[in-house]
């Protein structure tokens, strides 16, 4: 069986030829592109199954081309793992904001790489994770989740989520008043063994409330155990 295609965008040509040179002995196809706005136009076309996308790039940065791969429709599912030279939890904070799967620190080892690659794609390749059934509406106050056509509205005014804020709300929807724990909500929407810190799933829910508003009150932290969907009034 044919092994996965990889778009590596990294503008470093030392770092580049090492990814290039790793991920063609594990057997994947690699394209390059050392620029966002040639990854854009590659994305689409080369059928990518992951991208390995630099924050740090030359002109439009990393976070600009994964908000943009995110709102196209031929893209907007594709695995992508950021790469940063930066440690700060803003960096990090940003990229799973507007839906990145994973990210990795440089340096990072290329065994590791590999291993967060191979992962990746064995959960993207697999049945959906969510535990629960994916259909209907779910409607609580002016809050309302329309599963078959993936929108969420508050007041009749849609509202923009990342497919991994969006399967956190309906998870928390459908069990309303049930105390998850970080991990079990992961388990939940990714799958076991998904290799995400539970602290992503703090950054998820905090940008979920954001975007909803008054309605975001609904999702309450459990102080020492999780998060819950509380209905009735707030």
């Amino acid at each position: 069986m044919a092994k996965a295609t990889i778009l590596v965008v990294e503008d470093d040509p030392d770092i580049q030829e090492l990814l290039v040179y790793n991920l063609g002995k594990e057997g994947y196809t690699v394209i390059t592109a050392d620029n966002g706005e040639k990854a854009l136009r590659l994305a689409p076309t080369v059928n990518a199954d992951l991208i390995l996308l630099d924050i740090m790039l030359p002109g439009m940065d990393g976070t600009d081309v994964l908000r943009e791969l995110r709102k196209d429709a031929r893209t907007a599912e594709i695995p992508v793992i950021m790469t940063t030279a930066k440690s700060e939890d803003s960096d990090i904070i940003a990229g799973l904001e507007l839906g990145a799967d994973d990210y990795i620190t440089k340096p990072f080892s290329p065994r590791v790489l590999v291993a967060r690659i191979r992962n990746l794609l064995r959960r993207n390749a697999g049945p959906a994770p969510l535990s629960f059934p994916r259909e209907g509406i779910l409607e609580i106050g002016e809050l309302r989740l329309d599963v078959a056509r993936h929108v969420v509205t508050v007041e009749g005014r849609a509202i923009d989520l990342s497919a991994t804020e969006f399967a956190i709300l309906e998870f928390l929807m459908r069990n309303p008043g049930w105390v998850f724990s970080r991990s079990q909500i992961i388990d939940a929407v990714k799958g076991k063994d998904y290799p995400v810190t539970e602290r992503s799933v703090d950054v998820q829910v905090l940008g979920l409330r954001k975007k909803l508003g008054d309605p975001g009150e609904h999702i309450q932290t459990v102080r020492g155990v999780g998060y819950r969907f509380q209905e009735g009034e707030l």
